[in-house]
């Protein structure tokens, strides 16, 4: 677990969105939980109001961080001989991103794992030096082997877990399915490694399985993409280290408290994708439970909180939940650092306007969620042969992207269905789809746009 003081925490807000008010009998309390953070030792910015009043990093300071990349070295890279090539170096220019003193290793995949930098089972410390070295021995990567992402996995977390460092990331790309381990080998290391470190996924090219790739940057709270053509790798790996070496605190918690008799339907975040977190849950007595977030930057991320409470006369308030970001101790022994918190509430009342109102961050997230949904439930069906039942579901996928502005699905959903009228969802499949397309728009589902102030 990554070791903070109060000192090197950057600054957290929240902000609840709702409509507190019910009607009698009235149960279901919903809220938006927005979660902004700002003012880490990178950036050096102003607290926000309501926002934890720690002090970020001093001037030229920066968390520690350790980052492992894992090059899948599979047969199959070598079809085209291009497609290694732009892999090691994507990985290269990745490597040249790594922030200076960031702890790092290249892992070599196959149907087994090898780290062929440093080679001797630790991390490098990252200066001109060791960087020229890496990039030295990503030039004598060849592709040959099957494809076994768990080891990958699990020699990753080895790597990270021997480091004394506040971040903990990894960088895994594959171009093909991992045919060489059982489903159920790749869950456990994804089990395993859960909550050890953050691991952005890439599938390169048409040939890798969607649903493991988003599972794994899924299961470990990083990104998941496609690149389609692999001259686009580079571009890439540069923005995803950039990104790695932006973040500032890792394991920071979403905690929910409720009081007696407050049931919990979901917890979900839903900008700027969508994950669902409500089986995540770790209780932290007393009538607590801990949600998983990840590691953080300069960011901002809404979550969708969604509660029954019992029933009420009108008149009657209560507070449904407590929203707060913690930080754990690292030790273990003390209580956890809370960095900001926010309030959920429900009043009964008789207003019947006040109490149908739809909060319209709670409107559009819930229309984000199902638009995730729905292309899902289309392509699946479309792949099975269901092509009404892919009509009926793509086409409610672009009246929902129209309707919310997410211009970015809309475009994608436009390469698999003819669009008639997107306000109705009336829409034609088309008689023939690039495979790219297709993977292109279930990768990309879950990323939603921010509701419209």
């Amino acid at each position: 677990m990554a070791k903070f003081s109060k000192s090197n925490v950057p600054q957290f807000s929240v902000d609840v969105y709702q409509n507190e008010f019910l009607p009698e009998g009235g149960r279901e309390v919903n809220g938006i939980v927005t979660v902004t953070s700002t003012g880490g030792g990178t950036t050096g910015g102003i607290p926000l109001p309501g926002a934890a009043a720690a002090p970020g990093y001093g001037p030229g300071q920066a968390p520690s961080a350790a980052v492992v990349l894992m090059v899948d070295c599979s047969g199959s890279m070598d079809y085209p001989p291009t497609k290694m090539r732009n892999a090691r170096d994507a990985t290269a220019a990745a490597i040249d991103t790594l922030r200076e003193g960031t702890r790092f290793s290249v892992v070599a995949g196959t149907h087994v794992a090898k780290d062929v930098y440093p080679g001797n089972g630790q991390l490098a410390v990252a200066d001109a030096r060791t960087k020229a070295q890496a990039k030295e021995a990503l030039r004598k990567l060849s592709a040959g082997g099957g494809t076994a992402i768990g080891t990958w996995l699990r020699l990753t977390d080895r790597l990270l877990g021997a480091a004394d460092v506040d971040i903990r990331h990894g960088i895994l790309l594959t171009d093909g399915r991992n045919e060489h381990e059982a489903p159920e080998d790749l869950r456990a290391a994804l089990d395993s490694c859960a909550g050890r470190f953050t691991c952005d996924a890439r599938g390169v090219g048409t040939d890798w399985e969607v649903k493991e790739v988003t599972s794994i940057a899924s299961a470990l709270l990083g990104t998941a993409d496609i690149v389609a053509d692999p001259a686009g790798l580079a571009a890439d790996f540069t923005q995803m280290m950039e990104n790695a070496m932006g973040k500032e605190v890792a394991d920071v918690a979403l905690r929910l408290w409720t009081p007696v008799g407050v049931e919990i339907r979901f917890v979900k975040q839903v900008a700027p994708t969508v994950e669902d977190l409500t089986g995540r849950r770790t209780e932290a007595p007393p009538r607590a439970g801990d949600y998983p977030t990840g590691s953080w930057g300069d960011e901002s991320r809404d979550y969708h909180v969604c509660v029954l409470v019992p029933e009420a006369g009108i008149g009657q308030e209560m507070l449904a939940a407590r929203v707060s970001l913690i930080l754990p101790d690292p030790s273990g022994a003390g209580a956890p650092q809370v960095l900001s918190q926010g309030l959920v509430r429900a009043v009964w009342t008789d207003d019947m306007v006040a109490s149908t109102s739809i909060n319209p961050q709670v409107a559009h997230y819930t229309g984000q969620a199902e638009l995730a949904q729905v292309i899902q439930q289309g392509l699946d069906a479309r792949k099975s042969g269901d092509f009404d039942g892919a009509t009926a579901k793509l086409g409610r996928a672009v009246q929902l992207a129209s309707a919310s502005g997410n211009q970015d699905t809309a475009k994608l959903l436009s390469k698999v269905v003819d669009v008639v009228d997107a306000a109705t969802g009336t829409v034609r499949l088309k008689a023939k789809v690039a495979e790219a397309d297709e993977m292109t728009l279930e990768t990309r589902s879950t990323k939603t746009v921010r509701v419209k102030k």
